[in-house]
């Protein structure tokens, strides 16, 4: 049975067919009017007609007049006849607490069935027949903070059932869990026990495995797996029982602790939910950074996020001197694992062998004074080194053979697989070598004169089953790549050639396994010296090169290594920064890493690191492992005390400044004296002969001092804030320094302002509230601070307070001057000596301001209610007009300046738009200096004279964008608007230069919606349209989903493909943000 909150049940009947596939009946209605539905829950009876059961509540007398008094609640049951096929109401029960929810008790041969109810301070058992109710009172903690009087409850449960017991898991909203047993005699339940069991971040729900383990899945912040060690069954700790006798409305007390019966084994990362972002680059790295400030109350986050794969580093050696290149090389072709690391200095080669310790060897065969350009194993169990003079073959018997060059002419590049190798002498003449059958390495009795030097060339790995690779790739001073043959028919004769846009640095063939859309393909990667990556498409019958893409990785030179992730081929690029593409769930990931500068890499395995890298960085030794393979982002989290509310960036010293505010929350000196208060009042309270015990049991109260982020903050009660003003380091998240605002008072809006009546000086304004009360909406006074702060941006200096009506959401510098949105009043203040000084305003804004934004004299705001509201500013009459709004009502959340004319709004509702005045508008706007029409013309609808055009709507299904931002994702590209949701997702809007593109993605979009269904049967046009229709904007994730496709599904879409005559992944490569994607037409 499935419910809505109001009105409307539905039951389905499942079933399995001949073929034992699942089947669904068509649904059984039992609604009922006017009655909302808190929870419901299937009651486990055995093989009887199935029941349910429902917590109800009936408003119909609410709703019908005003003075009647608050509606009951019941629990009601629900039996769906079987052979009926009909669902009745069969019994209902008024209930004497609000309850919020239902836990089924295992029932059958199981247990004695008939549900939990979890009310206000109270938890009862209830069953149909003759079961009597039994109810336990939910126990506090000891000496809390919080107010006695205030309610406590369930937040979350869960079953734990086994063969010969069951047991139930449930979290107060404090964070506490209670494991509840029940004591059964002949089927009926006789008492409800409770213990406590220990205490984890609140949950919005609990998992426990049959393995042994408890998932948290937090309500905001990360989540948690927690193996069980104990199950609290032969601890001290005490059990509450529903036959221990309490007065009514007396509860029992615990001590709560550390874990005890959990360990944590595993923490999974989630930025839920995002409260407000910013994209900068404030690190000097090619890409720009995410600071999301995260989370809610004291598990809130200040996190830094950077693009690229999180290293570990398992080993650092100094090597002496400075080397230029690293090999890892096995002794046999079946070994797992590597036995030598080859490093080559400018006149040296040092060999050190893998094994418990990593140590220098010299009996290893290889040539140690000189430089080397390549080694390798060749063959079964045969070793290679390619070095500036010669080629140097060792055998497995220890048997040495060598090439010299001829004259004094050197070796300027290589190339080497399992048994080929091709080497280009000084002027660019090429000389093939080939191992035969007995091991032994041939010369092919030609050579190719390429008429131009070389620069770098590539052999791509021997197919599977052959013993020779058909292409040499060979990059040339001539700005060329050029594909030869190996072919014996036609060996060393030119197949294709490629022009580059500047000189080769390095090449590097390797086979992505699901890299394309035939599963598997041979890919050329091609590392320009102007720090460009390209990757092209190698036809492994014909050797044409095609579908060429591009990409920028550094302002240095790009070096490229294969290695191997997941037993595949993947590739390791190396500019200002290092990047690995490789193939990871059938798409295709080319993510720069989060560590510093290398500068030459090879593949490594051991046991300890079966796929690892091995790198040199300066005068060092590295071996690295990549392991969250898949991820966008790596994170660095910083605590907070508070909800973070905004942050702004010192544009001098790129420190950022944030304040945090929660309601309902105690400052840390009210904290204090709340304690030495209740402490006093133990010692008070206390005996004569008891009043020693009492003071120690008070001093011990007094330095109990529980984590916040795990034991949660004490209540404070209504219309009771919290606040701080934080700066903070944007390299490493610390804090330098932090004020805490008086109890009471909460900051919602910080700006930086440079006056004109002030110059060389930057000021701070702080907008706080006093006495904030949420509902009814209230408020004693509100308060705009003014700080000055050097340009060091370390500290802030206090000038002036200015009292206000109402708080201020927004503030916006203003030529010189400042932007309040006070209220529903827009007001623009200027710099004075005791406060600030308002020198214009505008009252006919409708509800409460939340951004403002400006450009030139043009000012754009957004109201809670109603939208975004255009004005312009006449600094003769010093006036500030509205002329232009937006006809349809949005409660907005966020908004985002595009362009002179356009701005981005996103909505409560999920809708993300795209608003933007008409060009005739823009026209007469700027045509009318004075202001004056836009001030006598006639409004439509109650509003300005001129509307606003909605170019785009979206809606991102079930979330709210809280965030939005204009900015460039990559050096180079061009702008686009990222977005991030209260559950923590990332998003980019990207705009579509390209009508071919456009009409191109439109058609794949409206193919993938009829040829792949959503799995749960939800129409995905009505599903973007949920409350505006979609316009203009293409659905980037549903396009994505191509490339997970099976091969039957391309087979759908190869006629769609011959029609555009184009590659279908071609539109969506290169883009910076994976995690949703979506694009827009502009």
């Amino acid at each position: 049975m499935i419910s809505a909150v109001e009105k409307q049940k539905l039951c389905y009947i499942m079933n399995r067919d001949a073929e034992a596939r699942l089947t669904i009946s068509s649904p059984l209605e039992a609604h009922k009017a006017n009655t909302y539905t808190y929870g419901i829950v299937g009651v486990d009876v055995g093989f009887e007609n199935p029941l349910f059961a429902c917590l109800e509540m009936d408003f119909e007398e609410t709703d019908s007049s005003a003075s009647a008094e608050t509606p009951s609640q019941f629990l009601t049951y629900y039996e769906l006849d079987l052979g009926l096929n009909h669902v009745v109401r069969k019994y209902n029960e008024a209930l004497d607490d609000l309850a919020n929810i239902l836990i089924a008790v295992p029932g059958g041969n199981d247990g004695p069935s008939g549900v939990l109810v979890c009310s206000e301070n109270y938890i009862t058992y209830k069953n149909l027949g003759d079961q009597p109710d039994i109810r336990v009172p939910i126990p506090r903690r000891r000496n809390d903070l919080d107010d006695p009087e205030r309610g406590l409850i369930i937040v979350c449960s869960a079953t734990h059932k086994t063969r010969s017991m069951f047991f139930f898991l449930v979290q107060t909203e404090q964070g506490d869990l209670f494991k509840i047993t029940l004591e059964v005699d002949e089927d009926m339940v006789t008492e409800v026990k409770l213990k406590y069991f220990d205490t984890v971040p609140v949950a919005t729900a609990l998992v426990v495995l049959k393995t042994g383990f408890l998932f948290v899945a937090s309500e905001f912040g990360n989540h948690y797996l927690y193996q069980i060690a104990h199950l609290g069954e032969n601890d001290d700790e005490m059990e509450f029982s529903s036959q221990m006798p309490l007065e009514e409305g007396e509860t029992f007390f615990f001590a709560p602790r550390g874990l005890k019966n959990l360990v944590q084994v595993e923490e999974i990362d989630s930025l839920s939910p995002i409260v407000t972002c910013q994209i900068a680059e404030l690190a000097n790295e090619d890409t720009p950074q995410i600071y999301a400030a995260c989370g809610r109350g004291t598990r809130s986050s200040f996190r830094i996020l950077k693009h690229g794969l999180e290293v570990s580093e398992m080993a650092v050696s100094e090597l002496p001197g400075s080397p230029n290149a690293v090999w890892t090389v096995k002794k046999h072709s079946e070994d797992d694992f590597d036995s030598y690391i080859v490093v080559s200095f400018v006149n040296a080669t040092l060999v050190l062998s893998i094994g418990e310790t990593v140590e220098e060897v010299t009996d290893s065969g290889f040539l140690g004074t000189t430089p080397t350009l390549s080694c390798s194993l060749i063959g079964d169990d045969a070793l290679l080194q390619v070095y500036p003079s010669g080629i140097r073959h060792i055998r497995a018997d220890r048997r040495v053979n060598e090439w010299k060059t001829p004259g004094k002419r050197s070796i300027i590049a290589c190339a080497v697989n399992q048994r080929q190798v091709c080497i280009a002498l000084y002027g660019g003449e090429l000389v093939y070598f080939e191992l035969d059958p007995s091991g032994q390495l041939n010369e092919y009795t030609e050579r190719k004169d390429l008429q131009t030097d070389v620069i770098c060339m590539c052999l791509p790995s021997s197919p599977e089953g052959e013993i020779r690779s058909r292409f040499l790739a060979v990059g040339l001073a001539d700005q060329t790549i050029r594909i030869i043959s190996l072919d014996p028919s036609d060996c060393l004769q030119p197949l294709s050639m490629q022009a580059l846009p500047a000189a080769p640095e390095a090449l590097c063939i390797v086979k992505m396994l699901g890299g394309d859309i035939m599963g598997r393909a041979l890919f050329l990667n091609v590392g320009l010296q102007n720090g460009v990556l390209l990757r092209t498409v190698l036809d492994q019958v014909t050797g044409d090169l095609s579908d060429t893409r591009s990409r920028y990785l550094g302002n240095q030179p790009v070096k490229l290594f294969k290695v191997t992730i997941q037993n595949k081929e993947a590739l390791l690029a190396m500019s200002s920064r290092t990047w690995l593409g490789y193939v990871y769930q059938s798409r295709y990931h080319l993510t720069p890493l989060s560590y510093e500068t290398l500068d030459h890499a090879s593949g490594f395995a051991s046991e300890q690191c079966p796929e690892g890298v091995v790198a040199i960085s300066g005068n060092t030794l590295r071996i690295l492992a990549l392991e969250k393979l898949g991820a966008v982002f790596n994170q660095q989290a910083s605590p907070l005390k508070y909800t973070p509310r905004k942050f702004i960036i010192h544009p001098q010293s790129s420190n950022i400044f944030l304040i945090e505010a929660d309601h309902n929350s105690f400052t840390t000196q009210s904290k204090k004296q709340r304690k030495q208060q209740m402490a006093e009042e133990m010692i008070q309270s206390a005996g004569e002969a008891e009043r020693e015990l009492a003071a120690e049991v008070a001093a011990s109260f007094l330095q109990e001092n529980l984590p916040e982020d795990v034991f949660g903050s004490p209540k404070a009660g209504p219309g009771m804030w919290a606040s701080i003003l934080r700066i903070i380091k944007p390299l490493d998240g610390s804090t330098i320094k932090h004020v805490e605002l008086e109890q009471n008072e909460a900051a919602f809006s910080i700006a930086f302002v440079k006056f004109a009546n002030r110059p060389g000086e930057q000021f701070l304004l702080l907008g706080t509230a006093k006495g904030l009360r949420l509902n009814p909406p209230s408020i004693t006074v509100g308060y705009m601070y003014t700080y000055r702060v050097p340009d060091s941006g370390d500290s802030f200096e206090f000038m002036h307070r200015t009292e206000m009506e109402d708080v201020a959401l927004a503030v916006c510098e203003f030529k010189g001057r400042v932007l309040v949105g006070v209220g529903k009043w827009l007001r623009l203040y200027d710099m004075g000596r005791k406060k600030l000084l308002k020198k214009c305003e505008n009252k006919h804004l409708s509800n409460k301001i939340m951004t403002i934004h400006c450009m030139g004299l043009r000012i754009f705001i957004t109201d809670m209610q109603d939208s975004v509201t255009f004005l312009k500013y006449k600094p003769v009459e010093n006036q500030m007009i509205i002329f232009a709004d937006d006809p349809n009502q949005r409660f907005t959340m966020a908004s985002c300046m595009v362009d002179y004319d356009t701005v981005a709004v996103s909505d409560k509702f999920g809708t993300l738009s795209l608003l933007r005045l008409p060009s005739d508008v823009s026209d007469q706007v700027e045509d009318d200096p004075t202001g004056s029409r836009a001030l006598w013309d006639r409004g439509w609808c109650n509003g300005a004279s001129q509307k606003a055009e909605t170019v785009c709507n979206f809606n991102l299904g079930g979330d709210m964008a809280l965030t939005l931002q204009k900015c460039t994702l990559i050096p180079g590209a061009s702008e686009c608007i990222v977005y991030t949701t209260v559950s923590g997702g990332v998003g980019a809007l990207l705009p579509i230069n390209v009508q071919e593109d456009a009409e191109f993605l439109q058609h794949l979009e409206m193919h993938l919606r009829q040829e792949s269904p959503s799995y749960v049967g939800r129409d995905h046009l009505a599903y973007r349209s949920y409350y505006s229709p979609v316009k203009n904007v293409i659905d980037g994730d549903l396009c994505e989903v191509h490339t997970c496709n099976t091969v039957d599904m391309i087979d759908v879409l190869f006629s769609f493909l011959i029609k555009y005559n184009v590659m279908l992944k071609s539109p969506l490569s290169g883009t910076f943000v994976k995690i949703q994607k979506i694009i827009f037409v502009g």
